[in-house]
């Protein structure tokens, strides 16, 4: 299995694939990412950057060629980028395969062997993770477990440790949730694939009732629905159109079965494991909040004013770390008139986030000097 080709501007940056299993015997993708510049000293002296995206995204979201993305930035600022596409990737054909997986998984394999192998590459050089949605979440379960420590520092963006949706996302989850389970293994967001008379154009017609000026029906489910839930992953001006419009690339189908696990952990506002203590997964700890002291790293929690997927989740998050953990170094910033996904791919995000971010990391850089 080969993962498509990411979207990486190669005039800027060069590519290395990294060939890499997860240790359950998981296929993944992980690549690392040079600046094309004659200054460029191949990251020898850069610390590293592990960058995880979100559930049914892929690490396409940080390399976006039609924006000053991520990647451009902390090379710009002297960081090595290196990208993982851990099991809920829509470069990877997990989702919408036969083969099942939960969080634990990701939290339990993909992240931690990530790092390990990262660490063998790097050496004594420090380590950052920049995680999104899920996969910050993901990472949450993989520090409280002490399966990650020695990070240099993290920040999380849009949720953490503590999901939480609105009123009209927990009724749809909780209760449209079980319904949909039991009729799709997973929710397509591309209307050209499945076709006009397919089992599905229930699903797309009822995200176009409040479409505004948009026809596109990826951005109808993404914008008006994130897959049935009522949510919404982004603010819509805050796209460039070239973004808008390879919407049915940068995210994939959601599977359906992760729905039961996402619903445990949100109505308990915990990150917590899904399989019992089988197979290693007792390594995981019964809830992450009450493991917290486990972490040993600076927290960054970022959000936006206006996300309407996991809405003041790390908020929350960091009202609750801080209360029960004061020796925690953590913090919190929200980015005013950014939605849940376009902190990092929003046109002017490099503008608006990524200075939060490059500015602790630069921070807890200097700090280890």
């Amino acid at each position: 299995m080969t993962p498509r080709p990411l979207f990486a501007p190669m005039d800027r940056v060069t590519v290395e694939q990294i060939p890499f299993h997860a240790s359950d015997g998981t296929e993944l993708g992980l690549c690392r990412l040079i600046a094309n510049a004659p200054t460029d000293q191949n990251g020898a002296d850069r610390p590293a950057v592990l960058l995880l995206h979100g559930l049914t995204a892929s690490a396409d979201m940080f390399v976006l060629p039609e924006t000053r993305n991520l990647v451009d930035v902390l090379l710009s600022a002297g960081y090595e980028p290196w990208l993982l596409d851990w099991r809920g990737s829509c470069r990877l054909p997990y989702n919408e395969g036969r083969v099942r997986y939960t969080f634990d998984d990701v939290a339990l394999h993909d992240i931690p062997d990530a790092v390990s192998y990262i660490r063998d590459r790097i050496g004594r050089r420090q380590l950052f993770v920049v995680a999104h949605c899920l996969g910050a979440l993901s990472l949450s379960l993989s520090m409280t477990a002490g399966l990650v420590p020695g990070l240099a520092g993290v920040v999380a963006q849009g949720v953490f440790m503590t999901p939480k949706y609105s009123g009209k996302s927990r009724l749809l989850g909780h209760l449209g949730g079980e319904w949909g389970r039991s009729r799709w293994t997973h929710l397509p967001v591309d209307f050209t694939k499945v076709g006009f008379r397919s089992r599905y154009t229930p699903m797309f017609a009822l995200a176009s009732l409040s479409a505004g000026d948009c026809d596109d029906p990826t951005c109808h489910i993404l914008h008006n629905s994130a897959w049935g839930t009522g949510a919404s992953l982004y603010v819509h001006e805050n796209l460039h159109e070239t973004t808008h419009n390879r919407l049915a690339e940068l995210f994939g189908s959601a599977p359906t079965w992760i729905g039961p696990h996402l619903r445990r952990m949100e109505l308990a506002h915990t990150a917590m494991p899904w399989n019992t203590g089988s197979q290693g997964y007792g390594q995981l700890p019964e809830n992450a909040l009450d493991n917290a002291d486990r972490i040993d790293c600076p927290v960054l929690l970022l959000a936006g004013s206006d996300n309407k997927t996991f809405h003041d989740s790390n908020e929350l998050c960091y009202d609750i770390l801080s209360s029960r953990y004061p020796d925690l170094d953590l913090r919190y910033v929200e980015i005013p008139g950014y939605g849940h996904v376009d902190p990092f791919i929003g046109r002017g995000a490099a503008l608006d986030v990524f200075g939060h971010i490059v500015d602790f990391l630069d921070e807890r850089a200097a700090a280890s000097f």
